[in-house]
């Protein structure tokens, strides 16, 4: 049994006051530890690879604000950009040249782009481009799959993943049944189900929508073949293909998972890592589909903030980080270092574990595994995670509070602080 020797009374003391004030206490479900256990660390600064708590404990951060912070938190050339651009204001409620900017800089590098539109968050991107898909092809039925997570608009809240998965909710009550039932779920690296609903639904289906790599119940690779596929059939049933790369954008590689994969969707929604810490999203794709949104067409969406200022300033600097040579190549030998050292370390201590990584994404399973989609996922043993997630955190390793969701590396860890979290792992794998 691991004890508990954090410092945690600032914590507790400002989560039970939070408690009063919010909803569980939390702005977002997933931040209330609820199946790890105790009550979450409340957040005072961070920096690089760290954050450090409001009791005065630091950790190594493999979070990273569920990924924007890829270049390392508060990256001094950001923050550098931001105060510049503060002296100008916060927003405009207009347009501005810095919107010209970042839309260049993402369509030069995502294949499936060539025109985009900026948002607030993931959710709004995943949200449009959703009445976008059925404005186009005029039909109202999409396919997503089990365990993936696509924001929380009411169609994509059947057998969703993230926050849904991790605290055991049904589908979401106040998502009414006629909405739901044009949701068509398939289990994620499975083509046949697929076919199946096309054929199905004949006609009536405007497209799929997916993780091409699942974040959002845990780490999980598409199969050979498998994204492939998918775009075979969407062309012969002339339904559109959307990759949801909120999470991979500009992670998995510089393009994203298309670019790495070599399969391009007709659309794709990015969010996190084109903020660059700050709140935003946006959608993009084919200029035919893109012409449909308002005001150049007739499928109305809109955003008081949408490109504003700071997220777009922010989201500048971090793109011309990322393209320096190397990154991805850092990105991928510090993450695959520490997952397969994890993964030795679980197994050594007599624990059937499994996972991996792609480029700064990464993910570990207590299973024997292999983890093709949610079923195989919701074998993982969650209470042997629980004790791993606690112990961690007592080491001063802060991982996601949760089983089902991927972890995040960034260019500010160093060989030394993967050293540091093998070690911790070591002394905990031998706990639980």
């Amino acid at each position: 049994m691991i004890g508990t020797t954090l410092k945690t009374s600032k914590s507790e003391e400002i989560f039970a006051a939070a408690q009063k004030l919010m909803p569980g206490g939390v702005s977002s479900p997933v931040r209330a530890f609820r199946s790890v256990g105790g009550n979450p660390i409340v957040f005072d600064r961070v920096q690089g690879a760290y954050v450090w708590d409001v009791d005065g404990n630091q950790y190594i951060d493999y979070v990273g604000s569920w990924g924007p912070a890829i270049c390392g938190h508060s990256h001094p050339d950001v923050i550098k950009a931001l105060h510049e651009a503060l002296e100008k204001g916060t927003s405009f409620g207009a347009p501005c040249m810095l919107e010209n900017v970042l839309a260049e800089m993402v369509i030069d590098a995502v294949p499936s782009v060539e025109m985009v539109r900026f948002v607030n968050s993931g959710t709004e991107a995943c949200m449009s481009v959703l009445r976008l898909m059925r404005a186009f092809t005029g039909r109202e039925k999409l396919i997503k799959f089990e365990g993936c997570y696509h924001g929380h608009a009411d169609m994509f809240l059947v057998k969703a993943g993230s926050g849904v998965a991790t605290l055991g909710l049904p589908d979401s009550p106040g998502v009414p049944s006629s909405v739901a039932s044009n949701t068509l779920t398939a289990p994620f690296n499975n083509l046949e189900a697929v076919k199946i609903l096309f054929e199905e639904n004949p006609d009536q289906i405007a497209g799929v929508i997916l993780e091409p790599i699942v974040g959002n119940a845990g780490f999980i690779p598409p199969d050979a073949g498998f994204l492939a596929g998918l775009r075979e059939l969407t062309r012969e049933h002339k339904a559109l293909l959307v990759f949801d790369e909120v999470m991979t954008g500009f992670r998995i590689a510089y393009g994203g998972v298309q670019e790495k994969f070599g399969i391009t969707p007709d659309l794709t929604t990015l969010g996190k890592v084109i903020g660059g810490g700050l709140p935003v999203g946006a959608y993009g794709g084919r200029k035919d589909i893109m012409a449909m949104v308002a005001p150049a067409g007739p499928m109305y969406q809109a955003g008081t903030l949408s490109g504003n200022p700071l997220a777009m300033t922010a989201g500048i600097k971090t793109l011309e980080l990322l393209r320096q040579p190397g990154t991805y190549e850092q990105l991928e030998q510090i993450t695959k270092r520490l997952i397969d050292g994890l993964l030795q370390i679980a197994r050594d201590a007599g624990h059937a574990a499994c996972g991996g990584n792609i480029s700064g994404m990464f993910g570990l399973f207590f299973t024997e595994g292999p983890v093709h989609n949610f079923e195989d996922a919701k074998k993982s043993d969650v209470n042997k995670f629980k004790g791993f997630h606690r112990g961690m955190l007592e080491q001063g390793i802060y991982l996601a509070p949760s089983q089902f969701e991927a972890g995040f590396t960034s260019l500010a860890h160093t060989d030394a602080d993967i050293d540091r979290t093998l070690e911790a792992a070591r002394t905990v794998m031998g706990q639980i």
